[in-house]
């Protein structure tokens, strides 16, 4: 499963999940301060299964 963490989110998350996730952050997307459409355009485009946000 392919998950993508927003940039308000600690970096360190993406350690919480499981081998079986593959956990990106908008940071590592290059997509900081992209607007929340254009963000979940990008999400879907790059086939992300979840999005979380705080």
């Amino acid at each position: 499963m392919k998950l993508l963490l927003d940039e308000n989110l600690p970096r360190k998350l993406k350690t919480d999940f499981g081998p079986e996730f593959e956990v990106k952050t908008v940071r590592d997307m290059n997509w900081l301060g992209k607007k929340n459409g254009e963000l979940l355009g990008l999400i879907a485009f790059n086939g992300f299964d979840f999005f979380h946000y705080n």
